[in-house]
């Protein structure tokens, strides 16, 4: 919704911008250039020589208009090059496309030829936003190309409401010679813009005049290639990038305020929802009191009223223009049995004001993936997600029921640790959310053994608590017959390879208040090594962590999806006719990214080992990179210890 961006993370669209009348003398490059590029980037694909985006923002018949121009040009530098033929922009009902012009420029005996695009596709954007849904992308081919053409395109779009102005950013998965963002306003124009991820001041920036307009320039040349890793927390958490917003403007020397404080994008927001649910619906109060009835508390009620929408509305992101930011009245959402974010926030707080509480109220706020807070940057792009709030008695509930499995008292995974702007009438509160313990999203596993020569025969009971469970049952969801075994299989796989499931059942699928749990029986051929008179068994036969290592080239922090704890117990009974040679020693470890604790017994002719281990951190951020190797090294040698068992 709010966080309109067009923006996708590859070089299809981290688009550049000027006026449509420059594509020419901007494109045409001397003989020889491609050579001369080649030394310098003898092993890039293609390199991107301009991306500019230029903003007009003026006044025009007393209404404020903003006019942005998109130019894009590159070189395909090899073959493999030649594979990326396409490129694409994006557009919506708020970002309407007034034109665009694209051609390859290709060597044709020795000058440079013009081969216009003619093959062009219009599609919906696949974005992830929990919000809007009526992005279209225009897809280009580029025709005749080989090394040392060039892809270049022009796109005019205009933004109806000049509080929507998307972000600029400084980076493509190709080096770039030159990134430009202009900002072009009549002088009764005032603008606001923060810059993120420069640590340095490398964007070289500048403001002039020019014809009775300010021109406000920001530059960033020779920007190398953008590593994309996996486990990034989102783009705007590292690449180099420009917000501008317009803060007023004067219509009849007059004032006229947008943007400037979180206040004024309050009031913004406001004006999307100050007739919200005025009007009762009969059959939605109707069915609130019935599944209230006999509840006694707010609370009470509040999980009942949340857990019904969860179950009885479903979620689809659909919207279009304005849609994409107005909740839809609740009556409407109840009578349809689906929406958005938006919509569920609405019927929400309307079901919870029908059941007599008044502390629930719609909310705005951003995803993880968004790093601003609302001192830093008070714009819709902020946020671009919505929930209801519970106040209860000042501890604040988050109801977001988007995800389906997530229990009351949780907030979704993907908003821990943001703020919400939670919605009093004329007056707002920013709250935070708090990051959930790792505690509270543990997985336990009891297995018991038995030992038969170099044979493992096995049952256990897994059990997933808070956002484990929440991020588990969603990908095994309706899945049935050998199918959902196999799901089953590789949840529960233990040792090796050779793990065979032998039976399993389920519990608590439906019960959102209790952990999931998985009772399994299994065999395991070959996991024990005979040595003579000798049987070695390691007892890790699950090992957390052991694989998330990070490159030391690594740019990026790792985000981890919840913080997480593993409790896990194997239980081996001795054969009769064997006793413990060699018991491994325990373990232990406690820093600031991760708590272990790994502990053997024997007793009883049973030999224990009790695994614990806790992450304590979302982001390991680069300053933790050699502590985080240094522990992942840590928990590989622990689980490298073997027990030793002796025939008698």
């Amino acid at each position: 919704m709010i966080q309109m961006s067009l923006l996708k993370l590859n070089r299809k669209s981290l688009v550049a911008l000027l006026p449509l009348m420059a594509i020419t003398a901007l494109a045409q490059e001397k003989q020889g250039a491609f050579a001369e590029y080649k030394k310098v980037y003898p092993n890039v694909n293609e390199l991107v020589i301009s991306d500019k985006n230029t903003y007009d923002i003026f006044v025009e018949d007393k209404k404020l208009r903003v006019l942005r121009n998109n130019y894009y040009e590159s070189m395909i530098m090899s073959q493999n090059g030649i594979q990326n033929n396409e490129e694409s922009f994006s557009y919506s009902e708020l970002v309407k496309l007034n034109e665009f012009e694209a051609y390859s420029i290709v060597n044709d005996k020795g000058k440079d030829r013009k081969i216009k695009v003619t093959q062009t596709n219009e599609k919906q954007s696949r974005q992830n936003s929990v919000f809007h849904d009526d992005v279209k992308q225009r897809q280009l081919i580029f025709p005749n190309l080989e090394a040392g053409a060039r892809k270049v395109y022009s796109v005019e779009t205009e933004f109806l409401d000049p509080f929507l102005l998307q972000s600029y950013v400084f980076g493509s998965s190709f080096p770039m010679l030159n990134s430009t963002l202009e900002v072009r306003t009549d002088k009764d124009v005032t603008i606001g813009y923060r810059v993120f991820n420069d640590p340095d001041n490398s964007i070289i920036f500048s403001k002039t005049e020019k014809k009775g307009k300010y021109i406000y320039t920001w530059t960033l040349k020779d920007v190398k290639a953008v590593k994309f890793e996996p486990g990034n927390p989102g783009f705007r958490h590292f690449i180099p990038h420009i917000n501008v917003y317009v803060k007023d403007y004067k219509v009849d020397s007059k004032k006229v305020e947008v943007l400037d404080n979180t206040e004024k994008l309050y009031d913004y927001y406001k004006s999307f929802t100050k007739n919200l649910n005025r009007t009762e619906d009969a059959e939605l109060k109707a069915i609130t009191k019935e599944i209230t009835a006999g509840l006694t508390t707010d609370r009470e009620k509040v999980k009942k009223i949340f857990y019904w929408v969860k179950d009885n509305i479903k979620y689809i992101a659909f919207e279009n223009g304005y849609e994409g930011f107005i909740p839809r009245e609740a009556a409407l959402v109840c009578k349809r049995k689906f929406g958005d974010c938006k919509d569920m926030a609405s019927i929400i707080s309307a079901m919870a004001n029908y059941a007599g509480v008044k502390d629930v109220t719609v909310s705005w706020i951003g995803t993880r993936d968004i790093p601003y807070s609302y001192e830093e940057l008070a714009t819709p792009a902020v946020d671009n997600h919505m929930i209801a709030v519970f106040n209860d008695n000042g501890n604040y509930v988050f109801l977001d029921a988007t995800d389906r499995e997530t229990r009351y008292g949780l907030p979704t995974s993907f908003i821990q640790g943001k703020e919400a702007l939670m919605s009093n009438g004329d007056t707002y509160k920013i709250i935070q959310v708090p990051v959930v313990s790792g505690e509270d999203n543990a997985t336990h596993e009891v297995v018991d053994l038995t030992l038969d020569k170099e044979k493992i025969t096995g049952s256990g009971s897994l059990n997933f608590y808070g956002f484990s469970r929440s991020h588990i049952l969603p990908q095994i969801g309706d899945a049935s017959g050998k199918t959902r075994f196999e799901m089953i299989k590789s949840l529960v796989l233990l040792g090796s390879n050779k793990f065979m499931l032998k039976e399993y059942n389920e519990a608590n699928v439906a019960d959102r208040d209790k952990p999931y749990q998985v009772n399994f029986s299994f065999e395991l051929e070959d996991y024990a090594i005979q040595v003579d008179k000798e049987l070695y068994i390691n007892l890790f036969m699950d090992r957390a962590y052991e694989k998330l290592t990070l490159e030391p080239d690594r740019v990026t922090a790792y985000e981890m999806d919840f913080l997480s704890a593993y409790n896990t117990t194997y239980n081996l009974k001795i054969p009769q006719n064997y006793s413990v040679k060699y018991l491994p020693e325990n373990f232990s470890l406690d820093n600031a990214l991760m708590k272990a604790d790994f502990t053997y017994a024997n007793k009883a002719g049973v030999v224990s080992l009790n695994a614990k281990i806790q992450v304590k951190k979302l982001l390991i951020e680069k300053a933790d990179f050699a502590l985080w190797t240094d522990t992942v090294k840590q928990l590989k040698n622990a689980y490298t210890q073997t027990l030793i068992l002796t025939e008698k």
